[in-house]
């Protein structure tokens, strides 16, 4: 294993405790079987994940054209710790959301791991797949648009929303699920005008031609 993969696994695990710790101690119990359940989902998906992604793009994400990853990327980071931590309280400690039924927790963890698996199979087929967004032309940057990019230009966009808003009905907390929402509702908005405006006067007519064909999040909604 190289050293690259050898990081990648090592902040996987590292990850994957961050997660468990801050569920469970917000929740301030252990005894949560969607909790486990979520944790064992995030945990196989992010092993395959080492598996499908190339090392070059394993390099690109961790430091995006060799720098250091910037504010926005924190700021997701702290989201991410927000939700859990809302998740945790809501579920453990407080029951603000009341009473969600099982089968409809049921279906979010299949959402969850949905979202997860069209996140990481965007990623396998899209070397370009940066955790900022930019013309990677000292990669060779070209338009993807096989895989998921046949149907939808931001198919990790797509996976991720779902991936947080299953992951927050399942925690049992619509009060989590409404937060992330709001927030996703203006920040993806937001980024995908400004990434479609990018590759647009990068890519020129090939990209116009891709667009017209193609959905930014949901065939035949949006």
């Amino acid at each position: 294993m190289t050293k690259l993969r050898l990081s990648l696994l090592a902040q996987t695990v590292g990850f994957l405790l961050l997660v468990a710790v801050v569920l469970f101690a917000a929740a301030g119990r252990i005894d949560l079987p969607m909790f486990w359940v979520y944790l064992a989902v995030l945990g196989g998906v992010c092993a395959a994940s080492l598996l499908l992604i190339d090392e070059d793009l394993g390099q690109e994400r961790l430091r995006p054209g060799g720098k250091p990853v910037g504010l926005r990327l924190r700021l997701v980071f702290l989201l991410c710790i927000a939700h859990w931590a809302i998740a945790g309280l809501d579920r453990g400690r407080f029951h603000l959301s009341g009473h969600i039924p099982l089968l409809v927790r049921s279906v979010a963890i299949i959402v969850f791991a949905a979202g997860l698996s069209l996140f990481i199979w965007a990623m396998h087929v899209n070397r370009f797949f940066s955790s900022v967004a930019r013309i990677q032309r000292e990669r060779g940057h070209r338009l993807i648009t096989n895989g998921p990019y046949r149907w939808v230009r931001h198919p990790g966009y797509l996976g991720s929303i779902a991936v947080w808003v299953g992951a927050s009905l399942a925690f049992h907390s619509w009060l989590s699920a409404l937060i992330v929402a709001a927030i996703m509702l203006v920040a993806y908005g937001w980024r995908i005008q400004a990434e479609e405006r990018m590759l647009a006067e990068h890519f020129g007519d090939e990209y116009v031609r891709y667009r017209v064909r193609t959905a930014r999040l949901v065939p035949g909604l949006y």
